[in-house]
């Protein structure tokens, strides 16, 4: 497919104050650019990622979608016109502020602004943290994801699947109706939930490590309202995570050990136990879906639901009992 990865999104905000404290002391990224009304965040090589402008609104402004390069995105033009859908050139000065070389502009059939461009700006200089974190987890798999509300889901599957090319990677009917795309080996870069409205109901960014999520959801305990859904488990795509509450109406999952998938052998199914194994709470749903999503949670652990721990070479350390041998190694080191 010509749409490779989330590259970007733009956010509405009442506060840039607000913004720029979830964004650097809370998430850990990095404020790079601050003007009267704007502020830009990063998280990795790309000079930005996150560009908020205080305008009074809220919830998301755009996606970037990220195309390998120009010939890609003039396929992407052309697929989407010979769809029927209205597409404009974006200009040079639009094209700067993103910090890319090229893109388009559209809207997809819910009304979002969707950006698809090529050539992003790398930085010369490395990440700096707003807090201590080992890093977010990039590079070809993207900023990391996107989950929309949506009315119904017939309104947007054949548009994201048919016409942008997004490839299934699951569907769950309970506790909601849900479907989740890949455009890489990250499990899914966007996914609908069927809830009733339009909106966009969370990003996802994924941390090197365990520890990084940990810590940020003790940050989190200590304020009130902030956790929109508790720490937990998801079965899917294997994401321990919880999600906060951003200044602008939507979620933020703060997730490590994502899986990768082999998107050339993937086989779509369905998830009968719903979306997570264990723990999060969500907030958001009705008291009567919460326990509904316990029940089928508890159900589930009952079974002896289990899923492997995605952990990146290099960190981690072999658990005594794994390897006779290896144990004896230790042993006799801690002898010495």
């Amino acid at each position: 497919m010509d749409i490779g990865a989330l590259g970007y999104v733009g956010v509405h905000a009442s506060s840039l104050e607000d913004w720029t404290s979830f964004g650097t002391r809370f998430l850990g990224m990095q404020l790079v650019d601050k003007a009267d009304k704007r502020i830009a965040l990063r998280m990795d090589d790309r000079k930005q990622r996150i560009l908020v402008n205080e305008d009074g609104g809220e919830g998301v402004a755009f996606f970037g979608w990220e195309a390998a390069d120009a010939a890609a995105l003039e396929r992407c033009a052309a697929r989407l016109e010979h769809a029927g859908v209205a597409v404009s050139r974006g200009s040079r000065a639009l094209a700067d502020a993103r910090r890319v070389q090229d893109l388009i502009v559209l809207a997809d059939p819910l009304g979002n602004r969707l950006e698809i461009f090529h050539g992003a700006e790398s930085a010369s200089d490395p990440f700096k943290p707003g807090r201590s974190i080992s890093g977010f987890r990039t590079g070809p798999l993207g900023m990391g994801h996107a989950v929309l509300h949506v009315k119904n889901i017939n309104d947007v599957l054949p548009f994201y699947q048919d016409v942008l090319g997004f490839r299934l990677s699951d569907y769950m009917v309970r506790p909601f109706n849900a479907y989740f795309f890949h455009a890489n080996p990250r499990h899914h870069s966007i996914a609908f939930i069927e809830t009733g409205r339009n909106a966009t109901h969370h990003l996802m960014v994924e941390l090197f490590s365990l520890d990084d999520v940990g810590q940020c959801y003790d940050l989190a305990l200590g304020e009130k309202g902030r956790i929109g859904v508790t720490l937990g488990r998801h079965i899917n795509d294997e994401v321990t995570s919880f999600y906060s509450n951003s200044p602008s109406g939507f979620m933020v999952e703060y997730g490590w050990g994502g899986r990768v998938i082999d998107v050339d052998n993937w086989e779509p199914e369905e998830v009968t136990w719903g979306p997570s194994m264990w723990g999060h709470d969500r907030m958001w749903m009705t008291q009567e879906k919460r326990e509904e999503a316990r029940a089928i949670r508890i159900a589930a652990a009952a079974t002896g639901l289990r899923k492997p721990v995605n952990v990146i070479d290099g960190n981690y350390k072999l658990a005594p009992g794994v390897c006779p041998w290896w144990d004896g190694v230790i042993r006799t080191q801690a002898a010495e």
